[in-house]
């Protein structure tokens, strides 16, 4: 089956990135970055908005509902995956980059100006809802489509090292969603964080995502889509049916790759802060600088360990990642509740090491399992179908457990997360130096 055999060795010439490679990764990951400060601003600051759009006396209820709305807007990024995938397949990475952005910028312009319960009533939760099934149709086809761009624009032997940057502007979306958060939760009081503070970071993620805008413009198309056009390879049948009946079990293997990372990121990465806030009593604002000091140790690691992989393999790297979490969870979770800065960051500093096995990898392994002409559908549309099921629901599940006295389990939760991707990545075929067709 095609996606299940290892290729031919790069030459040693492919590890050399030319000026047009170079920067066509930097215009990718800044363009990526803005584009996930919108993605990452809702769950940052979710528990100071969340009394804002749900009518409830009890502040646990108002954020497990708005809890609710960013796990629904989740069940948008298998469609967005699908859709915006096969349109970056059929008319090219650089245009379906350009739509994504597009949708999640004006989603968070409509989010920051959304006038609250007490104003307009349900019609308020019914248009934060709206704003973010945009975003999560946009997110569904961000990862494919950017992931494809940037192993598509490398040197054969730094496919990992151009994709680990898809994983680093995410983060660094994170980044910058929480060091707002931080930087306007210190400034700001409390009640004018939550009266109109939080509203400050949407409309600065709305226009950080028109800079991103006109870099995409701005970007030229990869090579790999510009050779499939003019073979006429985009112009047979549609994407989706060409990667479900071509390429089953390549998408499968999408699919179960993608669980533990997703789920022990979402965890560390978008809801660590909150978490540890509600479960501990530690400040929110002490809370977001341990995640913000922690990113940003983890936007420097991503780049050397795709490097890394790129060297030893993408199986390796991968399996440390999984066997790191799964002995981790336990003691990361017991250090969680002694309270205070110190422990949270060393927990999220530790996590963060072992996260960057599966971050550094994520966009190449998947990129290598499928041909250009199914490249952002094959990879957008199982892993957005996987993140949805196990990236939506963690902030989620993690506060219903800690409102319903079962903080103490969270780190089962994870762990078996990681048992899953130690029996993944163990089976999986090794794809470095696979060609790329």
């Amino acid at each position: 089956m095609s996606g299940t055999t290892t290729g031919p060795a790069a030459p040693p010439s492919g590890t050399r990135l030319t000026g047009p490679q170079r920067k066509a990764i930097v215009a990718g990951a800044i363009g990526n970055t803005v584009e996930w400060v919108d993605w990452a601003v809702y769950s940052t600051l979710a528990p100071i908005f969340a009394g804002r759009f749900f009518p409830s006396t009890d502040d646990a209820a108002a954020l497990l509902s708005t809890l609710a709305v960013f796990a629904v807007g989740f069940v948008m990024r298998p469609i967005g995956g699908a859709l915006l995938g096969a349109y970056a397949d059929r008319h090219g990475r650089k245009k379906g980059l350009t739509l994504t952005i597009g949708l999640m910028a004006g989603a968070a312009f409509v989010i920051a100006v959304c006038p609250t319960y007490d104003t307009i009533g349900i019609a308020a939760p019914l248009v934060l809802l709206a704003a973010r099934l945009v975003q999560g149709f946009s997110a569904g086809g961000e990862f494919g489509s950017s992931s494809s761009f940037l192993v598509e624009s490398a040197a054969p032997r730094r496919r990992a090292f151009a994709g680990s940057w898809q994983q680093v502007s995410v983060g660094a979306g994170a980044l910058i969603a929480s060091f707002m958060g931080f930087v306007l939760t210190s400034v700001l009081s409390d009640a004018a964080m939550e009266s109109w503070g939080w509203r400050i970071a949407f409309a600065v993620g709305g226009l950080l995502g028109l800079v991103g805008l006109w870099l995409r413009v701005s970007v030229e198309e990869t090579e790999s889509f510009r050779r499939v056009e003019s073979e006429g390879r985009n112009r047979g049948r549609n994407p989706i049916v060409g990667m479900l009946t071509d390429h089953p079990r390549a998408a499968l293997r999408v699919v179960l790759i993608t669980i533990a990372g997703t789920l022990t990121y979402y965890v560390w990465v978008s809801y660590m802060p909150g978490y540890a806030h509600a479960a501990t009593g530690i400040p929110l604002s002490d809370a977001l600088l341990a995640n913000t000091i922690g990113l940003a140790y983890f936007l420097c690691l991503l780049p050397f360990v795709g490097l890394l992989s790129d060297r030893v393999g993408r199986k390796p790297t991968l399996l440390a990642f999984a066997i790191g979490f799964a002995v981790l969870a336990y003691p990361a979770f017991r250090l969680l509740e002694l309270g205070g800065f110190w422990p949270l960051l060393v927990v999220e500093l530790v996590g963060l090491t072992f996260l960057a096995g599966y971050s550094a990898n994520c966009a190449v392994v998947m990129a290598e399992q499928f041909p250009a002409e199914v490249r952002s559908t094959g990879i957008g549309l199982p892993y957005a179908l996987a993140v949805a099921v196990f990236g939506g629901t963690a902030p989620y599940v993690t506060t219903w457990m800690s409102t319903h006295d079962m903080a103490g389990f969270v780190w089962v939760y994870v762990a078996a997360a990681a048992l899953v991707g130690v029996a993944v990545y163990a089976t999986m075929p090794e794809t470095r130096g696979r060609e790329l067709t």
